[in-house]
């Protein structure tokens, strides 16, 4: 489990096709610190580190990227250079600062819009119609491994669901958000509690109809 807090921007380094992906992430954190079958999520997506290397400030990890997580994340996402939003998985008694994040990419949106909204950025994204149920004004959401504050939603004619959130200047410098431009896109991961409480729903309505 994770928070949406990033730690560090990684930069992949070198990207292998062995059936699945193997994408080796240099990374500012200690190796020594770094498990084997540790947990770290790439923006917004959880992987098992395989190897790891170099030195403190200066690291790199390994990971296996599974067809199944290319086909299921924004393209481009495991490119060489590509920059990646890195959190290391929540360990008992650390700090929630964000929400619980489960690592695991629910769709691809797309920044349709990023206005300047006094010192911070408005980001509108657009997303399928199938997450309209899952995102609420206050509610949180996570982009590329990024915990945010939705602040308004627009469920659209054309059947896909338009929502905004609002980057603070310290979310835009310490993630890649900062830099990612119109047109790109993002993972997107729902809160786990509104997954949870339209699970609820579903089977209530369900109820009703015997």
């Amino acid at each position: 489990m994770f928070t949406g807090i990033v730690t560090a921007i990684g930069t992949i380094e070198r990207v292998e096709r062995r059936g699945d992906l193997h994408v080796r992430i240099a990374c500012p954190y200690d190796p020594s610190t770094i498990a084997i079958g540790a947990s770290i999520a790439c923006s917004g997506v959880c992987l098992t580190v395989v190897e790891r290397g170099g030195e403190a400030g200066a690291a790199w990890f390994s990971v296996d990227v599974s067809a199944e997580t290319e086909s299921r994340t924004a393209a481009g996402t495991w490119s060489q250079g590509r920059r990646l939003n890195l959190e290391r998985s929540l360990r008992v008694g650390d700090e929630l600062g964000g929400h619980i994040v489960s690592g695991h990419v629910d769709a691809v949106g797309t920044i349709a819009d990023r206005q300047p909204v006094g010192e911070s950025t408005r980001l509108t994204i657009r997303a399928a119609g199938e997450l309209a149920p899952f995102i609420a004004p206050k509610g949180s959401v996570t982009l590329d491994g990024v915990s945010l504050t939705v602040n308004t939603v627009e469920d659209r004619s054309d059947g896909t669901v338009a929502f905004t959130v609002n980057l603070i200047p310290h979310t835009a410098e310490v993630t890649t958000l900062g830099g990612t431009a119109q047109g790109a896109q993002v993972n997107v991961e729902i809160d786990t509690v509104a997954r949870y409480l339209q699970r609820l729903e579903n089977l209530r309505q369900q109820a009703g109809r015997v």
